[in-house]
This record gives structure tokens, C-alpha cells and sequence, in this order.
């Protein structure tokens, strides 16, 4: 039997990568520490994976899992702004479109 479709928002998918992250609160992250710590989980397990070994540390240790998840909810860093600076720029109006862009015409030939 397939399983429901799960849509993970943005912050839950960061906090569970922090959770699944060898991070400590003993350790007393800084921002940028907890940051590499998610962008690492999410790279090594995947968003998926993550929220795996969440749901696997809830099965075996919920009463852990709980305060780890507590604290990865208070300490994950919110979402970069994103800078005008680093979008691209519109085409110019004068670039023609590429390739994929353009309408493809059929022609009808009678014989």
C-alpha cells in the first residue's frame, strides 16, 4: 500500500535536519554553526532521510526526542533573505526568445 504524499514545509524541514544533525545544545551553537549543521543533514540524509531519523528517534527515545526537538525548533536560523542583488536580471527586450520559448508552427500540406 503506497504511502500518503508528506509536504514538509521550509522550517520543518530545517528543524528536522537540525534535529537529525550530530549538533548538541550542550554545545552551544552559534547562527552559523546551527546553519552548516542543517545545510549538512540535508545534504548527507536528504529533507526525507531527516525527517527519518526524527521519526525513528521519536519511536525508540520519545522522551529524548522530545527535548531535542524542542530545542532544534528554538534554535533553527530563520530562512535567508533573498537580496535583489542575486536574482537574475529580466531578459532584455531586444534578446530573442530561446529555443524552448518559441511557438511551433504546423504546417498543412495537401497533395
Amino acid at each position: 500500500m503506497p504511502s500518503a504524499p508528506h509536504h514538509l514545509s521550509i522550517s520543518a524541514a530545517r528543524s528536522g535536519a537540525l534535529f537529525a544533525s550530530p549538533l548538541q545544545r550542550s554545545d552551544e551553537p552559534r547562527a552559523r554553526q546551527v546553519q552548516q549543521a542543517i545545510a549538512t543533514a540535508i545534504g548527507v540524509h536528504g529533507v526525507r532521510g531527516c525527517a527519518a531519523r526524527v521519526a525513528q528517534a521519536y519511536g525508540e527515545h520519545p522522551e529524548t526526542a522530545l527535548t531535542r526537538m524542542g530545542w532544534a525548533l528554538t534554535r533553527r536560523p530563520a530562512p535567508s533573505p533573498v537580496h535583489r542583488e542575486s536574482r537574475p536580471p529580466p531578459p532584455h527586450p531586444a534578446t530573442p526568445p530561446c529555443p524552448a520559448q518559441r511557438t511551433h508552427v504546423m504546417l498543412k500540406i495537401n497533395f
